[in-house]
Formats: structure tokens, sequence, C-alpha cells
């Protein structure tokens, strides 16, 4: 049975579907010896031979889905052109090739997923599927009920340079420190626009002094040490693309 190829190398765990598709325009995949550029090529996992960077591509046979608490410093790529230090490293344990779901900021610690089911990535990373992120944010500066009701409705942010309003939000303050002059406060999105959190709290004229991400959904990394991971129950996946579907419905 025939498949385009991004949709084969995504299950086969390289990348996210989109990431595959940049990859075959890039000419690191290869079909029976032949380099393809085209898209819309498709394949047959049982006879096609496919490469990816001159290794044999194979269907996955054990589908895996962690859960990271990501520490300030690692960037989210599989590859990096600068060689810094990537949230791979700290999976080094796991056998089975993963990649991250969606992308945390090198300078933004918590919650990650990481999966060799292309078909899971494509659905929790899709806008569509509006699945939500929770981050706790602190600022520098008393943040007002304003500032808060702004952030809710939505403000202009600045987005592969055109501007864009965000999408309403769960905004409340979790504290607020008058003598060091600091606001800490939890924000709910369930999009994933390019440092989105850090721009919307510049938009309201406040400095992001730290930022994590607490939680996916309903997965939580509160009693996860910085660094380490644990798998996913089957509920935990279930659940989670269950709110995926019923939210793009």
């Amino acid at each position: 049975m025939e498949e385009r190829l991004q949709k084969f190398l995504a299950e086969s765990g390289i990348a996210s579907r989109r990431k595959c598709e940049e990859l075959i325009q890039q000419g690191l995949v290869k079909v029976n010896g032949k380099i393809i550029t085209e898209l819309g090529t498709k394949v047959n996992p049982n006879t096609d031979i496919v490469e990816y960077n001159g290794k044999k591509v194979q269907k996955v046979a054990n589908k895996v889905y962690l859960l990271l608490n990501k520490p300030i410093g690692y960037v989210t790529t599989v590859k990096d052109q600068f060689d810094r230090d990537s949230v791979l490293d700290l999976v080094k344990d796991v056998k089975e090739r993963v990649v991250p779901v969606g992308r945390l900021d090198m300078y933004t610690s918590g919650a990650l997923l990481l999966s060799n089911d292309g078909d899971f990535v494509n659905k929790i990373t899709h806008p569509s599927n509006e699945i939500e992120k929770t981050y706790n944010v602190t600022v520098i500066g008393k943040v007002t009920d304003e500032d808060i009701t702004k952030l809710q409705n939505g403000v202009q942010i600045e987005v592969e340079g055109e501007n864009y309003t965000t999408k309403k939000a769960k905004v409340k303050i979790l504290k607020i420190d008058e003598e060091k002059n600091l606001s800490r406060i939890q924000i709910t999105i369930h999009e994933g626009k390019n440092r989105e959190i850090r721009k919307m709290c510049e938009a309201i004229g406040k400095k992001v002094l730290a930022l994590h991400r607490s939680k996916i959904a309903n997965l939580s990394v509160k009693d996860l040490r910085l660094g380490k991971w644990r798998y996913l129950t089957q509920k935990e996946v279930d659940d989670i693309l269950n709110l995926a579907k019923k939210n793009k419905v």
C-alpha cells in the first residue's frame, strides 16, 4: 500500500511531518537510489528502499512517548548547527530514536514531549488541534488587572516580520513581590508561535526573567526533576490524542 513519503518518514521516527517535508525539499531523502525533492511522491514501504542521510529508513516497531522536564540551556532540535546541547542528550538511555514534539526555546525550561510516532507528533503539534500549554512566567514590574485583561483578549506581536494578534488566553496572577518589583503569572495558550509568551509579555511592557512550561494539556512536570524524563502511560497517550480529536471537531 502506497503512502506519501513525508508520512512514511514521520512514522519512521525521522522527524515531524512538516520537518520531513523540509528534509525532502533539501534533497536529503532518496527512494530506490534517487534523490526525491517533490512532496507529492508516494512510496510502498514493503517494496521501496527509502534512505535519509545515506541510511535506510525502516518503520518503527515499538512506539514510545516520553515526558521530559527540560532544563535551561538545551535546544529542541535533532541536529544543531552550533553544536549546542540538545534535549536528545538527556534521553540517551532510550534505545528508540525519538524526536521532540514541538519546540521549547533554549532559555525556557519545562514540559517537553518526545516520541518516535510521527502521527502522534503531527497531531499534537498541529495548530488546529489546540493542545493547551501552561507556562509560569516571572516578569519585571507589577502586573495589573488591566495587563491580565489584555493578555486574555489577545495582544499584538510580531510573527515572521508581520503583526499578529494572539488568540484568547487563560491568565492569572500567581504572586506579586512589590519589594523586588517582580510578578509571577500563569499563562495558558494553545498556539505555538516562536517565543510567543515572551512577546506577549513585551506587548504589555514587561520583560521576562524566567519562563517555565509546567504542563502540556494535563501532563505536568511538577513531580519530575529538571533533566529527568518518564514514559507516558497508554492512558495518557490516549487522553491527549482524544483531546486533540475533540478540539478539532
